[in-house]
């Protein structure tokens, strides 16, 4: 007999509880976005870089020379994977990992503030530039922190460790009253 299972975000039961209305600063979860790890083979590296940057509805998030986590809202699994395999596997290798981790949006104009307690990284709207982002320590955590836009960052982790980075996230956004919820779709 065939079971049927429910799809659950990793962190509706952190989430419960929260108001509803969005305050200025508030941490969005995405709820379906996909997300694949994409490496690129020796020596085309530069080719897979502008291929992703040409592509649409997705963001290239730099990880490591020669390596990004591809995020979509908008694109499932097969039609994201259809796109990377265009690139050729003599060019780039890439696994799909959006079971596997948890991507969520942080915005406020005091977002920075917020994260100045989790990262040790300068956030300074100079130095880490408008769809800049990079691997680092979210919460004593190895997250992929992006800026996505003028007061809003993405963190993507790893799913088991999703629930205490968000805890985290909202313990330092407490004193700027900061709301919480999962994303529409």
């Amino acid at each position: 007999m065939p079971t049927t299972f429910a799809y659950r975000h990793a962190l509706e039961d952190h989430i419960a509880g929260f108001e509803g209305d969005a305050n200025p600063h508030h941490l969005t979860v995405l709820t379906r976005p996909t997300v694949f790890s994409v490496l690129a083979r020796a020596g085309h590296e530069t080719d897979v870089a502008g291929a992703l940057d040409a592509m649409e509805e997705i963001s290239a998030r730099f990880v490591s020379p020669g390596e990004w986590l591809v995020v979509s809202e908008i694109l499932g699994a097969e039609a994201l994977a259809r796109d990377l395999a265009a690139l050729g596997s003599e060019r780039a290798s890439f696994v799909e990992q959006s079971d596997g981790r948890v991507v969520m949006r942080i915005a406020g104009p005091k977002v920075r503030q917020i994260l100045a307690k989790c990262v040790a990284a300068d956030l300074h709207p100079d130095v880490f530039v408008l769809g800049q982002a990079a691997n680092m320590l979210c919460c004593h955590v190895t997250a992929n922190v992006a800026r996505t836009g003028d007061d809003e960052f993405e963190v993507a982790v790893m799913r088991s460790y999703a629930g205490y980075v968000f805890d985290e996230l909202m313990e330092m956004g407490r004193e700027f009253a900061m709301s919480s919820g999962l994303s529409a779709g």
